[in-house]
């Protein structure tokens, strides 16, 4: 098989599932239990609290543990208030808690940008809140959230950015970006489904979406999911550790598929000239059915995907590639090839091969 669907989900890693197995067999305490095994629960969330604060240059006291991205982006969006603005791109865990302030829509221009001028036009309309995601998940376009950030937040906007696609495949720093909240999840950094985190500057007043045992600073009530968070911390001190190389070796693959894509005249790749992820290629071949060539790759053993997964089962095109401007038509030839630092030379190679009688 080969796995080219590492935006929609990654493998656990094996060093991580080591970590866990002590949290799922022997060591099965509550963290919020004061006995010998609630404490070592504790210290254990707490060390994963560390490392992923490290991960994203935070403080360990700015991480609260979500059970994934999903959750993260509503404990954000649920903390707006006033005017309220989101880019047209943003993933559905923003956009739909978002629809109940009836936001303001932040456009991209062709290559998925928010172009400078656009940001002064916001600004003259006085949000209260704004969301902008770091990296999108069809197309891995890159905004410049750094700078956009510091024109924002010297008028007093609170500004939040959904970083789920971004970590871990580009170097990311809470500080840096001068965000005041910050979504993670997990699963995309080689941890188990069920592990997520927002990060969050104190300044901020967060709205809990659910309230009981005032768990996590009372911001997120429930009893810890132990082994996941313990899972959640490894990937993430591994991923620091590795970023380069794992950078590195994704960018290397991602060039190699682009170039062989580019022999064939039918292809577009979206956004191809925009700062991107290392990993992320969105690309359509003319008049062929993006869903057409995903089942059909998936019949030969090859994982990948027409957009996002969280959309799946949906037969309307991307709202991403129609908010770039991309006709309908050539919008639903799209298919996501999303890399991973554990796949090779040779599985794009083959992916090529196989996808030959489409482009000819």
């Amino acid at each position: 098989m080969i796995y080219f669907d590492n935006n929609a989900t990654t493998p656990i890693d094996e060093r991580v599932l080591e970590a866990m197995l002590p949290f799922m067999k022997n060591m099965y305490g509550n963290p919020s239990s004061v006995h010998r095994l609630g404490r070592i629960a504790k210290s254990a969330v707490e060390v994963a609290r560390e490392q992923v604060a490290a991960l994203v240059d935070a403080l360990p006291s700015q991480v609260i543990f979500t059970s994934g991205g999903t959750e993260a982006n509503n404990l954000a969006v649920n903390s707006a208030f006033g005017r309220v603005a989101q880019s047209a791109i943003e993933h559905p865990s923003v956009s739909e808690p978002a629809k109940r302030f009836i936001p303001e829509i932040i456009t991209v221009n062709r290559d998925g940008l928010i172009e400078p001028k656009t940001i002064s036009e916001l600004i003259e309309k006085r949000p209260d809140f704004v969301s902008i995601m770091l990296a999108n998940n069809e197309t891995g376009v890159i905004q410049p959230i750094a700078d956009i950030a510091t024109q924002l937040t010297e008028r007093g906007i609170i500004i939040h950015t959904d970083a789920v696609q971004a970590v871990g495949k580009i170097p990311v720093s809470f500080k840096q970006l001068g965000v005041q909240m910050l979504s993670l999840s997990g699963h995309k950094i080689y941890a188990p489904k069920g592990s997520g985190a927002l990060i969050v500057d104190k300044t901020v007043l967060l709205s809990p979406l659910f309230l009981g045992g005032g768990q996590e600073q009372n911001y997120r009530s429930g009893t810890e999911n132990v082994a996941a968070i313990v899972g959640f911390g490894k990937a993430a001190e591994l991923a620091k550790a590795e970023l380069d190389a794992r950078q590195t070796r994704m960018l290397s693959l991602r060039t190699m598929l682009e170039n062989k894509l580019a022999q064939f005249s039918k292809v577009t790749i979206f956004a191809q000239t925009a700062p991107r992820l290392p990993n992320t290629v969105l690309f359509g071949i003319d008049g062929v059915d993006g869903e057409l060539v995903l089942l059909k790759l998936d019949q030969k053993g090859v994982c990948v995907s027409s957009g996002s997964a969280c959309a799946s089962g949906e037969t309307e095109p991307s709202h991403v590639l129609l908010a770039m401007g991309i006709s309908t038509q050539q919008a639903q030839t799209a298919i996501r090839v999303s890399l991973s630092h554990q796949n090779t030379p040779a599985e794009v190679l083959e992916f090529i091969e196989l996808i030959t009688p489409f482009g000819d």
